[in-house]
């Protein structure tokens, strides 16, 4: 074909809707790094599956239903999971215009909830359907940003800031509430209080892969609080001196899902084993699903929900 400036004109045409839709496929958000502006159609991302290691394209509102099966319980009220899928495509879509998992799987999110959120699509419900496309598009947003949707277990009562509950090393996010939440009857008993042993051997291994070493634990205990009073710094001694640790940061190096949050009120050594009693799972930052749960149950909306526990938000639905 012989090259015109019409002809140009129509080339270029083309390489435009190409990357807009290229735009689509790799879930960039915006011209700027976490900005946000409206798709003309649902985004499809590229996800690592990481059962199979497999890389897969699917919409955005598939990938997110997965996400609410996986980090949510069976039987749970609409409005709870209706809840979780606006936190879980705010996640998604403030972690893809990070770079989501790019540079380690050349994808936009990967189903590893250590990289990213838990998903299981072997769980989706006609009920969790229902909730993501009932909220189909919605993103919680602060000042055109998207923003972190942090979520854990329960609060224990008060849920906190990132910089007590995650050790968060940047600025402390607006958006973020700190809320005092009256009893949840809801919650199970082993989330209100629980207990947990660890041989002294685990805690080595775990001081390790954090770089402390100490030699031969002899004394571990608490020593700063936060203002809701989770630990914040623990002080570890042994035979060669003593260092402090972030508590947060032990937790996950220890065992998250034994040691279910930094809420102690019990934390020393016996024995050969160091033993713990708190309260709450998870890190207790933004929202608690099990108090969604009660609000839910209470006939709160799912946008009444999210905005109970994150401040001075706007909720944007950025696709039909």
């Amino acid at each position: 074909m012989k090259f015109t400036k019409s002809t140009g004109t129509i080339v270029a045409a083309i390489a435009l809707i190409v990357v807009a839709g290229l735009s689509l496929l790799l879930g960039w958000p915006g011209p700027k790094q976490g900005s946000v502006r409206k798709f003309a159609r649902e985004p499809t991302l590229s996800v690592y599956i990481k059962e199979t290691g497999e890389k897969k394209d699917m919409p955005i509102e598939e990938y997110i239903a997965g996400v609410v099966a996986g980090e949510m319980k069976p039987n749970w009220p609409l409005e709870a999971y209706a809840a979780q899928a606006i936190l879980a495509r705010s996640f998604t879509m403030e972690f893809i215009s990070r770079g989501g998992t790019r540079a380690k799987h050349g994808t936009d999110i990967s189903t590893d909830h250590e990289e990213a959120q838990a998903y299981n699509a072997d769980n989706i419900t006609p009920i969790i359907t229902r909730a993501v496309e009932m909220t189909r598009g919605e993103v919680m947003t602060y000042k055109d940003q998207y923003i972190r949707a942090w979520f854990h277990s329960y609060s224990g009562g008060h849920t906190t800031t990132a910089k007590e509950g995650l050790n968060f090393k940047e600025e402390e996010p607006p958006y973020i509430r700190s809320v005092k939440i009256k009893d949840n009857r809801y919650a199970p008993a082993d989330v209100k209080e629980w207990h947990a042993t660890f041989p002294l051997t685990k805690v080595q291994k775990a001081l390790a892969t954090m770089h402390v070493d100490v030699g031969d634990i002899q004394e571990m205990k608490i020593e700063k609080k936060g203002k809701t009073g989770r630990a914040t710094e623990l002080r570890v001694k042994g035979t060669k001196g003593s260092e402090i640790v972030s508590a947060s940061d032990f937790r996950v190096a220890l065992d998250a899902m034994t040691m279910k949050s930094t809420w102690l009120s019990q934390f020393q050594i016996q024995g050969n084993n160091l033993t713990m009693t708190g309260k709450g799972f998870g890190h207790g930052v933004g929202l608690s699903q099990w108090d969604a749960h009660m609000l839910a149950k209470e006939g709160k909306q799912p946008q009444e929900i999210v905005r109970f526990f994150f401040k001075n938000i706007d909720i944007k639905k950025l696709w039909d």
